[in-house]
């Protein structure tokens, strides 16, 4: 793959699509009716570079007592998922955690990893959920809603839903994650004897697409090369790239 080839980020692909908390009063109320508004936004057809030539994985950590927000991006080939560029940005943490609005504590230090990335990613991967979520606004979907990118999430755990079948112990297996009668993910068996992911489209990504790309991107690790790039280097992992 050559990289001279790639355009790098202008000002305007720095910026972001929509406000990220725009008209938000402060309030959990305000928050949630937020996060309806923008789940409104959602694009859930594909909508991105086929095939992908950079791909990014987003992973958020805490420093200080969680008084810091770290958040970790690392820009990778599609090709070859070899690690291409790896960014930190530390923000002050502006909001505590509360169940469901994760994507309001985060988000910030995500925007501010984003603007140093120096090429614009083809498919995003972030560490955590898409539209798997009560309102469909999880971190990935809120990320692909305001920068406009297309997410995927990929969380460790379920957050909403429950599988509608037994999950196979095969490599690759997935069965769909329904909530409230409708499917709003997938649990998928990227490695065997370990437990399943929980993905989820986030924005401008088929339900379909979603987890055949994140299946395309796992190697030897539970985790796609994106996100356990990003996760190794938010948590200051051993092996994590350094920036």
């Amino acid at each position: 793959m050559d990289h001279s080839a790639i355009p790098r980020r202008t000002s305007g692909a720095a910026s972001t699509a929509l406000p990220a908390f725009e008209g938000w009063d402060g309030s959990i109320a305000g928050a949630r009716a937020l996060q309806a508004q923008l789940a409104a936004r959602v694009s859930p057809e594909d909508d991105f570079a086929s095939p992908p030539r950079l791909i990014a994985g987003f992973d958020v950590g805490f420093e200080d007592g969680g008084e810091t927000t770290r958040a970790a991006a690392v820009l990778l080939d599609a090709d070859s998922d070899a690690v291409l560029h790896a960014r930190i940005a530390r923000v002050p943490t502006s909001m505590p955690y509360v169940p469901g609005l994760l994507s309001f504590r985060e988000l910030p230090a995500l925007l501010a990893v984003l603007a140093e990335l120096p090429h614009t990613p083809d498919l995003v991967f972030v560490d955590g959920q898409g539209i798997a979520h009560p309102r469909r606004l999880g971190i990935a979907a809120h990320f692909g809603v305001v920068t406009g990118l297309p997410c995927i999430g990929v969380a460790k755990k379920i957050l909403v839903g429950a599988a509608d079948a037994e999950l196979p112990g095969l490599r690759g297996a997935r069965v769909p994650l329904r909530h409230r009668g409708e499917q709003v993910g997938w649990l998928l068996r990227s490695k065997l004897r370990c437990l399943p992911l929980v993905v989820s489209p986030g924005h401008r990504v088929s339900m379909d697409t979603a987890v055949e790309m994140t299946m395309r991107h796992v190697g030897r690790y539970r985790l796609p090369e994106p996100t356990r790039q990003a996760d190794a280097l938010a948590s200051r992992r051993r092996g994590a790239p350094i920036p």
